[in-house]
């Protein structure tokens, strides 16, 4: 093994234990994190601009699989994962249905026709913005007194799902506001927010595999769109950070927790911004 190939392969373990970690704390299932370390790690080894973006998204819905579903057995040990929320008795309402529908669509279809530049404009612009509500808004503040399981649940989950999948981020980064302007407590938000990624996370990489057959350039050992060597060993190291993460989130006080999640948005976001900007 090559210099270079260590260097790789450390700094790729390092990111998983950063992004397990951040799953486990915040619900965000680690592709805030994952999407730019990959992005800049394939860019340094020199393959191709236009595929870059997508190849670190779908490697990241890949690697969100495992730091979901342990995210979420985590979290439901605290009774903080609400089921009745993911899967009603009638599924025409259910979050976990219309979320999985607009992240199979959105990577199966949409992401061969959208640049990464626009994707990176739109999600650090949104993520600002609830950053800021979540570090500056008033805990009085909702936008109903629970979260709705009923006409309105198609549209806002079928949204929320193809952004998270084009963005290879959880539904933390999103769906923990919208549950606390819901009325929903924020340790209840983030446990359900981190098994809702298990209904983005499968269906996108399923789509990224399909929409990346056969493109040029594409990083060695890879299916699709999804890296291989970067999911087996960022998923690794994710998996075994996550219950550190869990553990510290369940020892925070609300408004303490609430803080560093704005906080760590809103980081992300800026970062986001720059790069779309100087890119």
């Amino acid at each position: 093994m090559d210099v270079q190939t260590i260097y790789l392969v450390t700094a790729l373990m390092a990111v998983g234990a950063a992004a397990g970690f951040s799953a486990g704390l915040f619900g965000i299932g680690g592709g805030t994190i994952i999407v730019p370390a990959l992005y800049y790690t394939f860019s340094a080894l020199g393959y191709p601009s236009e595929i870059i973006m997508h190849a670190a998204v779908a490697t990241s819905t890949a690697i969100i699989i495992v730091t979901s579903l342990r995210s979420a057995s985590g979290h439901n040990k605290h009774d903080a994962v609400d089921w009745g929320m993911i899967w009603p008795k009638n599924k025409l309402v259910s979050w976990g249905v219309w979320i999985a529908i607009g992240s199979l669509l959105a990577a199966a279809v949409l992401a061969k026709h959208l640049s990464g530049e626009i994707l990176t404009l739109i999600f650090g612009g949104m993520t600002s913005l609830i950053a800021l509500q979540l570090i500056f808004g008033r805990p009085d503040w909702r936008l109903a007194n629970k979260v709705p399981l009923n006409a309105a649940t198609p549209p806002i989950g079928f949204s929320l799902g193809a952004l998270c999948s084009l963005m290879g981020i959880g539904f933390g980064s999103f769906g923990v506001t919208f549950m606390v302007l819901c009325g929903k407590r924020i340790h209840s938000a983030i446990g359900t927010a981190a098994a809702l990624g298990i209904f983005i996370s499968i269906p996108a990489t399923i789509g990224f595999i399909i929409s990346g057959q056969g493109v040029a350039g594409r990083p060695p050992l890879s299916l699709g769109y999804v890296n291989l060597l970067g999911f087996a060993l960022i998923a690794s190291m994710s998996f075994m950070f996550i219950p550190l993460g869990v553990s510290t989130a369940h020892k925070m006080q609300q408004d303490k927790l609430r803080m560093a999640f704005g906080i760590c948005l809103l980081l992300v976001a800026l970062n986001m911004l720059r790069k779309a900007l100087l890119s």
